[in-house]
């Protein structure tokens, strides 16, 4: 009978991913956000925001003005009573003009999955609440790249705000501060009602580059304000790592550092890879920002050589789904590889539509490819809901008419499940060749 309910829920599901949006007329451009200046005081934690940071462990990040504040957390799951407390690093960094306010670096735990707990950074000011994401399936990720600040921005994350997630998946290009570093605090600002309560897991986009020959190294800000569990998960650059939810092993890759099979990074995803254990953690994702599988006019074949280098491996390995941003649209791809549909290949799903001030990329190539299966120039967000080892439901969310509007739907099958991976011996020994090969 459940399994009779599944079917027909997805026929729906397909029917009407297909019929929707066709007469749509998409809103005018929002300007930048204006954020007025608000004096705090200098030990008040800013900017908050929690991730992942091994098993049972959270990471909480903020910036106090106060040179002297403490990196110390206390925390517990009653408002109030904080019955734990951890110390942690801080930091800070100077860019040309600029210098940075003291960044905080605390990691709690361990903490109960799918609790509540109340927590307060510095020993002062707010108290704040995270919850910790669930440790069995069902669990719900949010995802929406590319947001900027903008009134779009707002759009986006106050719809994301209506959805009952776990963690926030960013692939790259979070603040567009490009070089004004005071954006960067801004955006920390922006996002702190979000990011503070549930974890945001983020890659890096070019707009995080911002090198300056011969004056500024690249990530420099990225890096010092957005700390991912990359020593937790082996990797030796903030720049790439994986994590797992539930049972999730997620790979959140770097297009802007050295990934060709002579890196640093293409070594870490070969031994990551090798790790997974499909029993344990039946769903493989991976993250980067450029997407590879783009009929857009935007950014055409700049995820190409990448692509070249890691795609066999990812294909390999089994890996479900493929977000990444980069293009200012969205499009998904029915499961693909090496240019075509093939039924063991990632769903490729673009998602770089979060709100920036660049605007959206509104030219396709025609006729549509034959691995894209639905595509639409329009902001908006994504969820991807893992019901179980077999099953998740993928929705896209226009939100550019000022309410959420699910534009694309569907659902999606583990390749554990399809036959692709069933036959464990085998997988491991192709993969195994191929991993371990010089």
């Amino acid at each position: 009978m459940e399994h009779k309910l599944l079917t027909v829920l997805m026929s729906v599901v397909m029917i009407g991913a297909a019929t929707v949006g066709a007469e749509y007329v998409r809103p005018k451009p929002r300007k930048a956000l204006h954020f007025p200046w608000s004096r705090k005081p200098s030990s008040e934690p800013q900017q908050v925001h929690i991730s992942l940071a091994g098993d049972q462990h959270m990471r909480v990040t903020w910036i106090s003005n106060d040179k002297s504040s403490p990196s110390m957390v206390e925390y517990g799951t009653s408002t109030g009573k904080y019955t734990s407390i951890a110390q942690g690093e801080s930091s800070s960094y100077s860019y040309l003009f600029y210098k940075s306010g003291k960044i905080h670096h605390t990691v709690i735990g361990p903490l109960e999955h799918g609790t509540v707990y109340f927590y307060r950074c510095g020993g002062q000011g707010p108290e704040f609440q995270l919850k910790t994401p669930p440790s069995q399936f069902p669990v719900t990720f949010a995802v929406a790249g590319d947001l900027g600040q903008t009134g779009w921005t707002k759009s986006t994350l106050d719809h994301i705000d209506l959805c009952e997630y776990d963690v926030h998946l960013l692939p790259g290009d979070l603040s567009y501060a490009d070089y004004m570093q005071s954006q960067w605090d801004t955006f920390g600002e922006l996002v702190q009602p979000l990011a503070s309560a549930k974890p945001w897991m983020v890659t890096e986009g070019n707009h995080e580059k911002e090198n300056i020959l011969m004056l500024e190294d690249e990530f420099v800000a990225y890096n010092a304000r957005w700390k991912m569990p990359f020593e937790e998960s082996g990797s030796s650059s903030n720049l790439y790592y994986s994590f797992e939810v539930a049972g999730v092993h997620l790979i959140m890759l770097g297009s802007y550092t050295d990934y060709d099979e002579y890196s640093d990074q293409y070594s870490w995803l070969k031994a990551d890879l090798l790790k997974v254990d499909r029993k344990r953690t039946p769903w493989l994702l991976v993250l980067f920002h450029a997407p590879w599988y783009n009929s857009n006019k935007a950014h055409q074949g700049e995820g190409d050589s990448m692509m070249a280098a890691m795609e066999p491996l990812l294909y390999a390995a089994g890996v479900d789904i493929a977000l990444a941003g980069h293009v200012h649209a969205y499009e998904r791809s029915k499961r693909v590889y090496s240019g075509r549909s093939d039924p063991c290949g990632a769903v490729h799903i673009t998602v770089g539509d979060g709100g920036n001030r660049e605007g959206l990329a509104t030219k396709y190539i025609i006729p549509q490819p034959e691995w894209s299966v639905y595509r639409e120039a329009s902001f908006g967000h994504g969820e991807l809901r893992i019901v179980n080892a077999t099953h998740a439901f993928w929705s896209w969310h226009r939100n550019d008419d000022d309410e959420p509007v699910r534009s694309d739907q569907i659902w999606i099958t583990s390749l554990v499940s399809s036959g692709c991976v069933a036959d464990k011996r085998s997988h491991d020994s192709h993969l195994r060749k191929m991993l371990l090969s010089p």
